[in-house]
């Protein structure tokens, strides 16, 4: 099996578990409060930044211009998309700044993610970023053809099933079976346990934002 078969296998049951969220299928339906939105954009765009970092570490680690190239250009494209989301779906959420705390969840998948990057090999940092660009993907193109009767949901919705960001997706997936032809059996194993863990975090953040997670103390 190519490696990104191996992942994807991995995680068949968090993206159903994804795809049954009630967060996801508010969306959809038009039900989605508009404080779990909220919530969601607001730590959406802080969770950018540090995964502008891994995604720079990633192409800093990598061995092919190819791919130091794409990296470095989605780190670009990420903190875009952040500053995009603030003006954007920020600016319809109300007239109310946009909160710039980090919650639990977000902080414990950006320390994730950057450990990866810092402190694992490539391949394993490769693992850990991988699951914002599939998952977003997956649902992003399960979830096109439904669209939602609220216009912001249809937005957030047609961004991520639209054609440009699957062909960066498939341009990722095709860097990560060139890069599973190279690594050692034990090397591969970690990169699974990377890319796992972030999949389940993607679950968390989704339902971080249902929850309307805050800080206990």
């Amino acid at each position: 099996m190519s490696l990104t078969d191996d992942l994807w296998s991995d995680i068949e049951s968090i993206y159903a578990e994804i795809l049954e969220h009630p967060f996801v299928r508010g969306l959809t339906d038009g039900t989605l409060p508009r404080a779990a939105f909220r919530h969601f954009v607001e730590q959406d765009s802080l969770y950018l930044r540090d995964y502008a970092r891994a995604l720079a570490l990633c192409g800093a680690r990598a061995p092919e211009s190819a791919a130091l190239r794409a990296f470095v250009e989605d780190a670009v494209g990420a903190l875009a998309a952040e500053q995009e989301m603030l003006a954007g779906f920020g600016a319809e959420l109300g007239d109310e700044p946009l909160r710039e705390l980090v919650l639990p969840t977000t902080r414990a998948y950006t320390t994730h993610l950057l450990a990866a990057a810092y402190g694992g090999s490539y391949a394993e940092a490769v693992g850990a970023v991988l699951p914002c660009y599939w998952i977003y993907a997956r649902v992003g193109e399960h979830l096109v053809e439904k669209s939602s009767p609220d216009p912001l949901y249809a937005r957030w919705i047609a961004a991520y099933g639209d054609e440009a960001f699957q062909s960066v997706v498939r341009r990722v997936l095709a860097l990560t079976d060139a890069l599973g032809e190279e690594i050692s059996p034990a090397e591969r194993r970690r990169t699974r346990e990377c890319f796992v863990t972030s999949s389940r975090y993607e679950w968390m953040f989704w339902d971080a934002a249902w929850r309307g997670e805050r800080w206990p103390v």
